[in-house]
């Protein structure tokens, strides 16, 4: 488990919020330091937990020791328990199915996105395959969590890639 924590300057507008708390769930290192490094790009204040599996994900959600994170980013494809798994999980639980959910995927396939969305999931991710587009897609992600737009998830905004970021801007 690797923790990490990212609170230094940053624009008017970011600076006075309280660091995000963040659970990503995702067993590729390669992936990981890839979201870390963008999300350290994006300025955002973060305190961020990593696990490596569903499992692993459900277990530090229970186990009380740390506080309920703002957000959760779980990889789909994961060993031991998927992110469907994990995800149905979370959401069924009393406790912990308010805690929105971003699922992550190199896929765009309907049926992930149907199942995830049906299953609660906040927001679908199909992964990007530039630096400066997961920037782009974190930034959304945080204004949408910090306008509350996660709470209740729209399916017609439900899937952001990066080729439907870049045409927004």
């Amino acid at each position: 488990m690797i923790s990490s924590e990212n609170s230094f300057e940053t624009s008017k507008d970011i600076k006075e919020k309280e660091p995000v708390k963040i659970i990503l769930a995702e067993d590729d290192k390669d992936d990981q330091e890839l979201f870390m490094e963008a999300l350290n790009a994006t300025k955002v204040p973060s305190e961020v937990i990593t696990v490596e599996n569903g499992k692993e994900l459900v277990d530090t959600l229970k186990g009380g020791g740390e506080p309920k994170p703002d957000m959760i980013f779980i990889d789909i494809n994961m060993p031991i328990k998927g992110g469907k798994e994990a995800l149905a999980e979370i959401k069924s639980d009393e406790e912990l199915k308010e805690i929105p959910a971003v699922m992550l995927s190199t896929s765009n396939h309907p049926k992930d996105i149907e199942d995830t969305f049906n299953n609660g999931a906040n927001l679908f991710i199909q992964k990007p395959n530039s630096f400066t587009g997961f920037i782009l897609i974190l930034k959304k992600v945080f204004m949408l969590h910090w306008s509350k737009a996660l709470i209740n998830p729209i399916k017609n905004i439900f899937f952001v890639s990066e080729k439907n970021i870049t045409q927004d801007n």
